[in-house]
C-alpha cells in the first residue's frame, strides 16, 4: 500500500506541477522562518542557563525606596561581597567583577588589544566556564595570574603552549598565564576574553557608600532565596545608616536575560517579552501557511472529485483515501523542509545580521535533525488532515455527476482564517510604522551639545601623565579647537548618586530625595562639547586652583533644586562643600527616550577615561586623524591609536529600537506574502467553485469589469473586516509599548487607516490576477457540459 500511496502522490505531483509549486513553496517559506524563530528562541533561553549550578547563582542588586517608588540597579558597593561570604553560613561563594576594558597585551612581537575583566578569584567557583588548561582553583589566587580565553591565547602564542608564559599587560604589568578556558559562547551576556584578579580593590573596594561593581552570589543547595533576601535585608543600614531607604537582594542569575525590567521593584519582564511575541509571531506564520496549504488543497477539490467518486465505487474505503491524502501531503511537507531546510541555512548569516550575537547551529548533532524530521511530519500533517477528510467525504453519486458543493460553515471558516491572516499582517504593519516613527521622533530631538567633529580617545598607556602635553600639541597645530577630558563616555549613561547632597535653601524633604547624573569632567568642558552655558561660567581649575571646588548644574536640577541666582551658592555632597560656578542647558543624557535627569558637572585629574576632542573643521577629517594619531603614538607610542566619533556612538542608541523595527518589518513583509498565499488559495477556491455562474453572467451580457468587481469584493470585504479586527488590537499593543517611553509619539488615526490601506491595496493586487483571469474565462468552455 505505501509503494501504491508513493506512486500516486508522486504522479499527482507532477501532474499539477504549478498547484505544488505555489504549495511547496508557501509552506517552505514559513517552515524556514519557524525554524530561524526557533533557533533565535532556544538561544534566548540558553542565556547564562548553561553553569552546572545554575539553579543556586544569583547576582546582587540595589534596591532604592524613595518618593513612593521603588527602582532597582545591579551595580552595586565592594564591601557587600566579603560581608555575605563570612558573615552567611548559606553563601558558598562571593566574587566582584569590575567593569569590561580594553587593554593591551604583548608578548613577543605580538601586540594585540582585547576585552577582559577584573574579578575576584571565586569568580571561576561561581560560573564554571569549560577549562581547557589549569585548575579552577589556583587560576586567579596570586595578584598576576591570568586567564586567557582559546581564541585570545591562540593570537598570542600561536601554537605554543601558553601555560606559565608571562604576557605585559599595558606598559609594563607582566601577568603569568595560569589558565584557559574556552570562548564564551554566544549565549551569555558576559563578553570577556581575559580575567585577572581583582585584588588591587580599584575604586572603593570595601566601601557601603558607592557603587561600582557587579557582584555575583553561589548558595548552598537547599538555601531558599526568598527567605535569605529577608535575612540580608538590613545589612545595608548596619553598615551604612545614612541609606536608610536603600536594601540589597538576590536575583537569579538565570533569570538575568529574559526577566531584567522591574517595576516598582518587582521583576514584570524584559526580553521575555520579546521571545513570547516573537514565538507567537512564529507559530502564526507556521498557521498561516498550512491555512494556505488547506485553501490550495481545497480549491483543487473539484478536480479531484471524480477521482474521489471513481475510487470509491470499485471499493476505496474511507480511511484508504484519508492515509492516501495525508501521505501527499507528507510528501509535499518533506519537500517543502527539505527547501526550508536550506533556506534556513541561506538565510542564517542574514538573519544573524539583525542580532546582538550570532546564532551558532551545531548542524552535526543528531537532535537536531531528529527534531527537524519531526517538525516537517507534524507540519504535513496538521496541513494535510482537513483537505484528506473533505476530500475523503465526497459522495460518489453527486462527484460522479459533478456535484460538489461544500456545506456554508466551511467556507465561513476558511474566509475567518483569511480574516485573521489579514489580521496578524495589518497589525505587523501598524507595529512596524509606529516603531519607525518613534525612532524618528527620538532622532529628531535636540541633543543640546554638539556632536559632529567631536572625537573620544580612551586614555590607555602613558596618556594619562602626558595629557598636557598631548592637548597643548594638538592645540598649537591647529588640529583641535578645543580638547577636555570625561569619567564616562559622553554618550553614555552617568553614574548617579542620591541622598548626600545640601545646599542653600535646601528643606530635608529635598535633601532626602536628591539624586544627581554624575559627570566626572577637566577644564573646557562646555566650550569642548559644545553645551550652552546659561549663567556663570566653564570650571577651568586647569587655570584657576579655587575651580577644583565649584560644580556646574543642569536646568533640571536647579528646577528640582528649586534654586533661584544659583551661581556662587554652595552645594554639600558627603563631607566636600563645592562653589557652583556655573548653569548649562539641558542636554541628553543616557536614553534619547527618556525625561533629562537633574545632572552634576564636578572637577576631577583622576579616574579620567576618555580624551575628547573637537577637531578642526578647516581640515578633513582625513587630516585631523592623521594628525591626532601621529601626536598620540609621539606620547604613547606603546599603544594602537584608537578612537570614536560620537555621533556615531550616539546613533547606537538607536540599535535596539532599530533592530525591532527591523524584525517587525521582515516578519510584516512574510506574513502578508502568505497571506496572500491565502487570498489566492481561496481566489483560486471560489472561482473553480463559480466557474458556471461566471459563464452564465458573462452570456448574459456581464462584463469582465463587473465580474472582477464582484469577485475582488469578497475579499475586500474580509481585509475591511480584519482591519476592524485588528485596529484596537493594534492601538492597545502599541500604546501598552509606547509607555516604556518618556519622550514618545503619540498614537494617531491615520498611522491605523495607512496600515489598513496597504493592506487593503496588497490584497486587491493579490486577488485582481485571478479574479481577472475568472472574468476573462471562455463562457462555452465553462458550460460545455450543460
Amino acid at each position: 500500500m505505501i509503494k501504491n500511496h508513493i506512486k500516486i502522490a508522486w504522479r499527482s505531483l507532477l501532474k499539477n506541477k504549478g498547484f505544488s509549486t505555489i504549495n511547496i513553496i508557501g509552506l517552505a517559506i514559513g517552515m524556514a522562518a519557524v525554524l530561524l524563530i526557533a533557533l533565535w528562541v532556544q538561544n534566548q533561553f540558553l542565556y547564562d542557563n548553561f553553569y552546572s549550578n545554575k539553579e543556586n547563582i544569583y547576582k546582587l542588586w540595589n534596591r532604592t525606596d524613595k518618593d513612593n517608588e521603588i527602582r532597582v540597579h545591579d551595580i552595586t558597593m565592594g564591601a557587600p561581597a566579603k560581608a555575605l561570604k563570612t558573615g552567611y553560613p548559606e553563601v558558598e561563594h562571593a566574587a566582584r567583577m569590575y567593569w569590561s576594558s580594553d587593554d593591551l597585551f604583548t608578548y613577543g612581537e605580538q601586540r594585540i588589544k582585547s576585552k577582559g575583566n577584573e574579578v575576584d578569584p571565586d569568580f571561576l567557583n561561581i560560573f564554571d566556564f569549560p577549562v581547557v588548561q589549569g585548575t579552577v582553583g589556583q587560576m586567579l589566587d596570586e595578584p598576576n595570574n591570568i586567564v586567557l580565553t582559546e581564541s585570545l591565547a591562540k593570537k598570542l602564542f600561536g601554537n605554543e603552549n601558553p601555560m606559565d608564559k608571562i604576557v605585559i599587560m599595558g606598559i609594563d604589568e607582566p601577568y603569568k598565564v595560569s589558565g584557559i578556558i574556552e570562548d564564551l559562547p554566544s549565549y551569555t551576556d558576559f563578553d570577556f576574553t581575559y580575567l585577572i584578579p581583582l585584588i588591587k580593590e580599584k575604586l572603593y573596594g570595601n566601601d557601603w557608600n558607592t557603587s561600582t561593581y557587579y557582584t555575583f552570589v553561589s548558595l548552598r543547595d537547599g538555601t531558599d532565596v526568598k527567605d535569605f533576601n529577608k535575612k540580608i535585608q538590613s545589612l545595608l543600614q548596619a553598615n551604612a545608616p545614612e541609606k536608610k531607604w536603600m536594601s540589597i537582594f538576590l536575583y537569579p542569575m538565570s533569570k538575568m536575560h529574559l526577566y531584567s525590567r522591574f517595576e516598582n521593584g518587582v521583576a514584570v519582564g524584559g526580553k521575555i517579552e520579546q521571545v513570547r511575541l516573537v514565538g507567537g509571531i512564529g507559530l502564526l506564520i507556521l498557521l498561516i501557511a498550512c491555512i494556505n496549504f488547506m485553501n490550495l488543497s481545497t480549491a483543487r477539490s473539484q478536480k479531484r472529485s471524480k477521482e474521489v467518486g471513481v475510487r470509491k465505487v470499485v471499493g476505496a474505503r474511507k480511511k484508504t483515501l484519508v492515509s492516501q491524502f495525508l501521505f501527499e501531503s507528507i510528501l509535499l511537507a518533506f519537500l517543502a523542509g527539505i527547501i526550508a531546510i536550506v533556506l534556513t541555512i541561506f538565510f542564517l548569516p542574514l538573519f544573524n545580521t539583525l542580532l546582538d550575537k550570532p546564532l551558532v547551529v551545531a548542524w552535526t548533532n543528531p537532535m537536531i535533525w531528529g527534531t527537524g524530521l519531526a517538525f516537517i511530519l507534524i507540519t504535513g500533517f496538521l496541513a494535510g488532515v482537513y483537505p484528506a477528510f473533505v476530500l475523503s467525504a465526497f459522495q460518489p453519486i453527486k462527484t460522479l455527476k459533478g456535484v460538489v458543493r461544500k456545506p456554508q460553515h466551511l467556507l465561513n471558516l476558511r474566509e475567518g482564517l483569511v480574516v485573521m491572516q489579514f489580521a496578524i499582517a495589518v497589525f505587523l504593519i501598524v507595529a512596524t510604522l509606529v516603531i519607525r516613527l518613534q525612532i524618528d521622533f527620538a532622532g529628531e530631538r535636540q541633543m543640546g551639545y554638539n556632536a559632529s567633529q567631536l572625537i573620544e580617545i580612551p586614555t590607555e598607556g602613558e596618556m594619562d601623565k602626558n595629557y598636557e602635553a598631548i592637548k597643548a600639541e594638538l592645540l598649537r597645530n591647529q588640529l583641535a579647537s578645543n580638547v577636555t577630558r570625561t569619567g564616562w563616555t559622553i554618550t553614555g549613561d552617568y553614574a548617579s548618586d542620591a541622598g548626600r547632597f545640601s545646599w542653600e535653601g535646601a528643606t530635608p524633604e529635598q535633601e532626602s530625595n536628591s539624586s544627581f547624573a554624575l559627570a566626572r569632567v577637566e577644564s573646557d568642558f562646555v566650550e569642548t562639547l559644545g553645551l550652552t552655558l546659561l549663567e556663570g561660567r566653564d570650571i577651568d581649575y586647569a587655570r584657576l586652583p579655587a575651580d577644583s571646588a565649584s560644580v556646574l548644574l543642569n536646568e533640571t536640577a536647579i528646577k528640582r533644586m528649586e534654586l533661584e541666582n544659583p551661581v556662587g551658592k554652595y552645594l554639600k555632597w558627603g563631607d566636600e562643600t563645592y562653589t557652583i560656578a556655573g548653569v548649562i542647558k539641558d542636554h541628553i543624557i543616557g536614553s534619547p527616550y527618556e525625561d533629562i535627569k537633574p545632572l552634576l558637572v564636578y572637577p576631577s585629574k583622576r579616574y579620567l577615561l576618555n580624551i575628547v576632542v573637537r577637531t578642526n573643521r578647516q581640515l578633513s577629517m582625513a587630516q585631523n586623524l592623521q594628525g591626532i594619531e601621529k601626536t598620540i603614538k609621539k606620547f604613547n607610542p606603546a599603544y594602537p591609536f584608537s578612537y570614536r566619533f560620537v555621533d556615531e556612538q550616539y546613533t547606537q542608541k538607536f540599535h535596539k529600537q532599530k533592530q525591532m523595527g527591523t524584525l517587525a518589518l521582515v516578519f510584516s513583509l512574510l506574513a502578508i506574502f502568505i497571506s496572500c498565499l491565502g487570498l489566492f488559495g481561496l481566489a483560486s477556491y471560489i472561482a473553480e467553485t463559480r466557474m458556471k455562474e461566471i459563464g452564465i453572467r458573462k452570456v448574459l451580457g456581464a462584463s469582465v469589469t463587473g465580474i472582477s468587481t464582484m469577485l475582488s469584493g469578497d475579499f475586500v470585504k474580509l481585509v475591511i473586516i480584519s482591519l476592524l479586527l485588528a485596529s484596537p488590537i493594534a492601538w492597545w499593543a502599541m500604546n501598552n509599548w509606547l509607555e516604556d517611553y518618556t519622550y514618545r509619539i503619540d498614537m494617531q488615526w491615520w498611522i491605523l487607516a495607512l496600515g489598513g490601506g496597504i493592506a487593503v491595496v496588497i490584497a486587491l493586487f493579490t486577488v485582481s490576477t485571478q479574479a481577472i483571469q475568472a472574468a476573462r474565462t471562455n463562457p462555452v468552455d465553462s458550460l460545455r457540459n450543460e
